[in-house]
C-alpha cells in the first residue's frame, strides 16, 4: 500500500511539474508576442516614413525629445539635427495632407505630413470656433488664456484640404475642428513660438514655392499632454529647412502632463 500511495504522488508532482512547466512556456510566448507587437507598433509610423520615401526622425529620436525636461529659464525650443529638416523635398509629388489616426488613448501622438503649395495659404476670414476638446485639454478661466487647441498643420496653410487630406478646390478654409489635427498645447507655444515658423512655412508658400511640412506632438508614456512638438519643413528649392522641438510650456504655470492640469508658478519663465 505504501509503495501505490508513493506512486501516486510521484505521479502528481510530475503532472503538476509538467503543468506549471506548460503554464511557464504558455506566459513566455504571450511577453514576447506582447513585447514584438509594441515594437511593431512604436516602428510603423518610421517604417511607413521609409517605404513612402517621406523620411523624418526615427522612433529612437521621438523618444528622445518625450525624455527631455524643461527647466525655468531655457530657451522655449531647440534645434534637431542642427536644424536641418530630416525630411525628403522629392517626396513632394501632389498636393495634400498625410493625418495620422489618433492611437488607443485618443491622441494625435504621430506624425501629420502635409505637401503645400501657394493655393493653401487660408484667409484667416473663414476662421470658425474651435470646439473639439483633445486629451489633456482644460478650459481657460476669463482674463487667463492657458490652453490653445493646437493645430498640427496650421489653419493658414490648409485652404482647400479637407478632412480626409485631399485638396478640393471648393473648401476655401482651412483646417478647423478636425480631431486628427488638434492637440493641447501652452497658448505661449502656439502663439508666441509656433507661429514663428508656420510664418516661414507661409512666406515660403507666397514665393511659389513648394513645401513639405511635419507636425508631431511628443508624448511621454501615456501622459494626456504633449511635452512638446516637433516641427520641421523643406522646400522643392531648398529656400526653406527648419527641423525644431518646441517645449509644450506657459511662463507663470506648471502642467501635471499626464492630466494636463496647471498650477501657478509664478517663478516659471520661459526664454
Amino acid at each position: 500500500m505504501a509503495r501505490k500511495s508513493r506512486r501516486k504522488q510521484n505521479t502528481i508532482g510530475n503532472l503538476l511539474t509538467a503543468l506549471i512547466v506548460i503554464i511557464a512556456i504558455f506566459l513566455g510566448a504571450n511577453k514576447v508576442n506582447s513585447n514584438r507587437q509594441l515594437t511593431n507598433s512604436n516602428q510603423n509610423q518610421t517604417q511607413t516614413q521609409s517605404k513612402t520615401g517621406l523620411g523624418g526622425l526615427s522612433q529612437a529620436e521621438y523618444q528622445q525629445l518625450a525624455k527631455l525636461d524643461f527647466k525655468s529659464g531655457q530657451a522655449a525650443y531647440i534645434q534637431v539635427n542642427r536644424g536641418k529638416s530630416t525630411l525628403n523635398p522629392q517626396a513632394w509629388q501632389e498636393n495634400k495632407v498625410i493625418y495620422a489616426n489618433l492611437d488607443k488613448l485618443n491622441r494625435t501622438s504621430a506624425s501629420n505630413t502635409a505637401f503645400l503649395e501657394k493655393r493653401n495659404v487660408a484667409n484667416d476670414n473663414l476662421r470658425v470656433r474651435q470646439y473639439i476638446e483633445p486629451t489633456g485639454w482644460h478650459g481657460n478661466h476669463p482674463g487667463r488664456e492657458i490652453y490653445n487647441r493646437g493645430h498640427l498643420i496650421a489653419y493658414s496653410v490648409s485652404a482647400g484640404i479637407d478632412q480626409s487630406g485631399k485638396y478640393n478646390p471648393h473648401n476655401q478654409s482651412g483646417d478647423q475642428n478636425n480631431p486628427k489635427n488638434l492637440f493641447t498645447q501652452t497658448a505661449y507655444a502656439n502663439q508666441r513660438v509656433q507661429t514663428i515658423f508656420e510664418t516661414k512655412v507661409r512666406q515660403a508658400l507666397r514665393r511659389d514655392c513648394k513645401v513639405v511640412y511635419q507636425a508631431t506632438p511628443i508624448f511621454r508614456g501615456n501622459e494626456l499632454m504633449a511635452r512638446g512638438i516637433n516641427l520641421q519643413a523643406v522646400a522643392t528649392d531648398g529656400s526653406l529647412n527648419f527641423n525644431v522641438y518646441i517645449f509644450n510650456v506657459q511662463p507663470g504655470y506648471q502642467f501635471s502632463y499626464a492630466t494636463g492640469q496647471a498650477q501657478t508658478s509664478p517663478g516659471w519663465q520661459v526664454k
